[in-house]
């Protein structure tokens, strides 16, 4: 269905008195376009046709929404702040099977992927103020995690998608490189080393309360 028919959707369920937040799910569940311009603005919802970034349409339907629902609620939405506490499972049945599926894809091959990456930075920090002479910049957090350097990485994913190769790469790019790097480890890891570092990125995420926004509970 086209977006602009799902928003009219949307509007009428909640002027009928249905809670704005679960008829945005609802909405979601329903949405099948996986990337559009929108306001001069490129939105791309499903990274390698894989990962769903919920959040991102989220962010996206609230702008519609001005003058159909608490001002502060939509807001706090567009900064990640849900207006009611739904557990993963009532997600899951709002959103469906299948979109379920690519938000969990999104969730630990991106968010987590990145908090990894984080959580090996910051390691690599503690360890060079204790070897005032040292420095990370030799690319030790590519080569820590996967094995080998960013650049050489990047070159191979860049490579695995028929693209020239350049450095500077696009929001989405980014995404995909992030997801591309979290198959990779996946693939060239043992499991309990895969293990660890997933529940080392965990570990910072709850330090840091980067949690799933379509829950209060971690």
């Amino acid at each position: 269905m086209d977006p602009n028919e799902l928003i009219d959707d949307l509007k009428k369920s909640i002027a009928e008195g249905r809670h704005w937040y679960l008829a945005m799910l609802e909405t979601i569940g329903r949405w099948t376009v996986p990337e559009e311009e929108y306001n001069g603005r490129k939105y791309c919802y499903l990274i390698s046709g894989e990962a769903f970034d919920w959040s991102l349409l989220a962010e996206r339907i609230c702008h519609e929404l001005e003058g159909y629902v608490p001002e502060d609620e939509r807001i706090a939405m567009l900064f990640g702040k849900t207006p009611l506490s739904v557990s993963l499972q009532e997600f899951k049945d709002y959103i469906g099977k299948k979109k379920y599926s690519a938000f969990l894809n999104y969730f630990y091959g991106i968010v987590v992927e990145q908090a990894l990456q984080l959580a090996v930075e910051l390691e690599i920090d503690k360890e060079n103020h204790s070897r005032p002479h040292s420095s990370h910049s030799d690319g030790k957090l590519f080569r820590r995690i996967y094995g080998a350097g960013q650049e050489e990485l990047l070159n191979r994913f860049l490579k695995e998608n028929h693209q020239p190769y350049h450095e500077h790469l696009s929001l989405k790019e980014m995404d995909e490189f992030t997801y591309w790097l979290f198959k990779y480890r996946f693939a060239n890891s043992d499991s309990a080393r895969v293990a660890s570092d997933t529940q080392k990125a965990l570990r910072l995420m709850s330090v840091m309360q980067i949690l799933p926004a379509v829950t209060d509970q971690p």
